[in-house]
């Protein structure tokens, strides 16, 4: 079996392991890993977990093993879905600064930014208008930064 390639993010400076490729041993934390490459690239992934100081690090772990690694990946809603679920949520919880990192995740998991638009009304028929209002501010914003609006 031929050794798999070493890149060059996979270790410091000083020559150790980063910590995501430590964790990665774990299945689920691997498999949430993939999921954070695939919606935010490199940065979303390696480089929040490999920036995280000891006291982040317990969270970065447990996001990227329960959150991406085993609830991301079950088989029976799309990313997509999942993704359109999330953001109608962040919405009802009033959190516009997740939002916004999910709007980044939405997009590439193939949600379109009419679609994000009809979230965002609905979610805020049912968790209300200022909710919705924060919500498409945010969004818009990030919409924006990405040369989307």
């Amino acid at each position: 079996m031929a050794k798999a390639k070493k890149t060059k993010s996979a270790k410091k400076p000083d020559g150790k392991k980063t910590r995501a490729k430590r964790a990665s041993k774990n299945p689920d934390f691997a498999r949430g890993l993939d999921v954070r490459r695939a919606m935010w690239g490199h940065d979303g992934a390696e480089g929040q977990i490999n920036a995280a100081g000891d006291f982040i690090w317990p969270l970065q772990e447990v996001v990227t093993t329960y959150c991406f690694g085993q609830t991301w990946t079950r088989p029976k809603l799309s990313r997509k879905a999942r993704s359109m679920i999330t953001l109608a949520m962040l919405v009802a919880m009033a959190r516009p600064n997740e939002l916004k990192v999910h709007i980044e995740g939405a997009i590439a998991n193939g949600v379109s930014k009419d679609e994000i638009q009809e979230i965002l009304l609905h979610a805020m028929v049912y968790a209300g208008v200022p909710r919705g209002v924060e919500g498409f501010r945010a969004a818009e914003e990030k919409l924006k930064q990405m040369g989307l609006a």
